[in-house]
């Protein structure tokens, strides 16, 4: 598995690197200081994982992930925080992330992480997981929280707009759509495309007529 790693604190990513390549198959390819120089270096070495702090000087790690997921897809990013906040967890998630670490965990954790994440898996830290991030009433912050696409998807299904609508105006696939809007979903706690469409409708204060055709043949 090779690892990119990317923290702002030099003591901090040569303790990660010696964690790391102490696990059976893991190599480090590369350490990036900032959300820039992850991207750069993501692009470069097209990493099995990244191991993404959230808390960086400039641009957030919050969007350094909304870059890498659009640059290096084929990559997994796992987010590691000194932050158990559940909302920073659904914000990470939603916007592609594959698993949440808290920088106090137990360092098995974060092995468990990087090998469930490149194996299609979500892992949680202990912390970040169970009661409090099960589905909640949607908040605007939480809303707020989407990365812009899947706001403006948000909003076109508040309008009324069918997938292919919504595809064809911002110029991405069906396919692109319906993967941001299960992030959404998992993302505000909504259970189903119906629960969906009520609140995006409850949102954006428009009313839209369930039952005639806007759900795509049963389908948003």
């Amino acid at each position: 598995m090779r690892v990119l790693i990317c923290d702002d604190h030099t003591l901090v990513r040569a303790g990660l690197r010696r964690l790391l390549e102490g696990f059976d198959g893991v190599e480090v390819v590369a350490e990036a200081a900032g959300a820039d120089e992850a991207v750069a270096r993501a692009r470069q070495c097209l990493p099995d994982a990244i191991l993404l702090d959230l808390s960086m000087p400039g641009r957030s790690g919050f969007e350094a992930l909304d870059e890498l997921r659009q640059v290096v897809p084929g990559s997994a990013v796992v987010i590691m925080s000194m932050h158990d906040d559940p909302s920073h967890v659904r914000a990470a998630l939603a916007r592609g992330a594959s698993g949440f670490v808290v920088k106090e965990g137990a360092p098995a954790e974060l092995e468990i992480a990087l090998r469930a994440a490149v194996n299609g898996r979500t892992f949680l830290s202990p912390q970040v997981s169970g009661p409090q991030l099960r589905a909640q009433p949607a908040a605007k912050g939480d809303v707020e929280a989407l990365p812009p696409r899947q706001r403006q998807i948000l909003a076109a299904l508040g309008e009324g707009h069918t997938t292919k609508q919504i595809a064809a105006d911002l110029g991405i696939s069906v396919k692109t759509v319906e993967t941001h809007r299960a992030r959404i979903m998992e993302a505000l706690g909504c259970r189903n495309a119906v629960e969906l469409l009520r609140m995006a409708v409850r949102l954006y204060d428009r009313t839209v007529p369930l039952g005639n055709g806007k759900l795509d043949g049963g389908r948003l």
